[in-house]
């Protein structure tokens, strides 16, 4: 009976975006239409998958007509409008360098209503077809639920790269996460890491995985947030000794918080550690490489010279105190040779602090998170994103993008026109990814919220998406070569 009932819906679905008309009888109406997610005036690319919603005004019939130049392109009836692929792509061909315009309409009281039409402005310029992200649940007692996603931007199709339960058992449970890519996955080299049960983290490069442990008797720790050269076999790393403290009223619920913190560098092939920088006063971390692979962009804060003991003390009553600036240094790919410090951003000058800087690929931009303290954003309600011009030193807020709530990890696409970043707007529980259009001025459209087949699937996904990376080619190496390789024991990294 209920596949009976599956077939009868999904019939529903196709008749109801068939021979569908607009009501010819329908009055206009002033009152704006109410949608979710809201589509209303955002750009997006030419190859997205279809930007379905769900009309939420209360009716007892709905239908959305879409547009072009005028001519009436699909109509489809229900309050979920889910449109065709092949349809909607086909309506982002003509409407390319234009727009589509949607008109709504709802039946209350057995009478029609046309609601004033919204715009969906297509860009000539596509986006990487892929993006990876983690999901994982909000919870720190089950937090061994973690899966690597990959998901195709211009459908919805999605699959596991790997998740925290393949190998994992109740008496000893596995956390994934901080996955990176070289040059947008272009060359097929990835990493992420596992810790606890068989931890360690792996590398796939040259489409063949294995699994290293990076930490060293040098070193504080193995290797913590990454950053893979664009063309060559090294990885930056920060290591961290690195807390966490749990608010029981203040709306931001978690502190993660450096006790000490250090920049290396990997070399794949090799499979040796070396430090790019190691003092003692200052907290370095979150290491990103510019795209042409000549400067290494990090944050970095000056802390106190403190006993563990005292340093520990010290976090627990004074974590506001910990302002991060954005520096850089240059590196020759020929030497493999870093330059000195060189500062770009001094965050703490205004009371602030600055995390997760990203170069756009034209080098130009620099765009980061701010927030009133700390390095780890994503649960600071202050928390927004900014852009600085490394042209003219100017900084501002990216007011069209930043809301009440958690704006946090931010990647560029391989063009530079497409920005995805995590925010937690929607319900200040859960990150949402959301994608933006960038243009050559360095300002971004309205964001919208990434399409779903379901437009309601999100509100009935109890999971965060993190760590959202843009990529030109999707993972193709085995799920099972990577489990294998997961499953091995870990060949030990050497301090150089």
């Amino acid at each position: 009976m209920r596949f009976l009932s599956y077939i009868l819906a999904a019939a529903l679905v196709v008749l109801a975006s068939c021979g569908v008309t607009p009501p010819a009888d329908a009055v206009d109406s002033a009152e704006p239409i109410e949608i979710y997610p809201d589509y209303a005036g955002v750009t997006v690319p030419r190859n997205i998958a279809p930007l379905n919603f769900e009309i939420t005004a209360e009716a007892e019939e709905s239908m959305a007509a879409f547009h072009i130049g005028g001519h009436e392109e699909y109509c489809a009836a229900g309050p979920v409008v889910q449109i065709s692929e092949k349809k909607w792509h086909k309506m982002l061909e003509q409407a390319a360098g234009g727009k589509i315009e949607v008109v709504c309409y709802t039946k209350t009281d057995g009478h029609w209503l046309r609601h004033p039409a919204f715009d969906i402005y297509v860009s000539d310029s596509e986006i990487d077809p892929y993006v990876a992200y983690r999901l994982i649940e909000p919870s720190y007692i089950s937090f061994e639920k973690v899966w690597i996603k990959q998901r195709c931007l211009e459908n919805f199709d999605e699959s596991d790269i790997y998740n925290s339960f393949n190998l994992s058992c109740e008496k000893e449970g596995q956390c994934v996460n901080c996955h990176s890519f070289q040059d947008y996955n272009r060359s097929g080299n990835m990493q992420m890491h596992l810790r606890v049960g068989k931890g360690g983290t792996l590398v796939v490069k040259d489409g063949e995985a294995r699994k290293v442990n990076l930490k060293t008797p040098s070193t504080i720790s193995a290797g913590v947030y990454p950053s893979w050269h664009p063309t060559l076999p090294l990885i930056a790393y920060s290591v961290n000794e690195t807390s966490q403290n749990f608010h029981s009223t203040h709306t931001n619920k978690v502190e993660v918080q450096d006790a000490k913190s250090d920049l290396v560098l990997y070399d794949v092939d090799a499979n040796t550690i070396s430090y790019i920088a190691a003092d003692s006063a200052e907290l370095e971390t979150f290491p990103s490489w510019s795209p042409d692979g000549k400067w290494l962009y990090y944050v970095s804060a000056t802390v106190p010279q403190l006993s563990d003991e005292e340093m520990a003390r010290y976090q627990s009553f004074n974590y506001k105190d910990f302002k991060y600036n954005i520096f850089r240094r240059s590196f020759d790919p020929a030497t493999r040779q870093f330059g000195p410090t060189d500062t770009v951003f001094m965050a703490s000058e205004i009371g602030k602090s600055a995390t997760h800087p990203r170069v756009s690929p034209d080098g130009r931009f620099l765009m980061f998170t701010l927030g009133e303290y700390g390095t780890f954003h994503i649960w600071h309600k202050d928390a927004d994103l900014y852009v600085l011009d490394l042209a003219s030193g100017d900084v501002r807020p990216m007011d069209e993008l930043n809301s009440p709530d958690v704006e946090s990890y931010h990647s560029f696409a391989s063009g530079g026109q497409w920005v995805v970043f995590s925010s937690r707007r929607d319900d200040g529980s859960y990150t949402r990814l959301y994608i933006t259009h960038f243009d050559e001025n360095g300002v971004a459209t309205k964001p919208f919220l990434l399409p779903q087949k379901d437009p309601r699937s999100n509100e009935r996904l109890f999971r965060s998406y993190n760590v959202p990376e843009f990529m030109a080619e999707p993972v193709d190496v085995s799920k099972s070569d990577i489990i294998g390789a997961i499953d091995n024991e870990p060949a030990q990294a050497t301090f150089k």
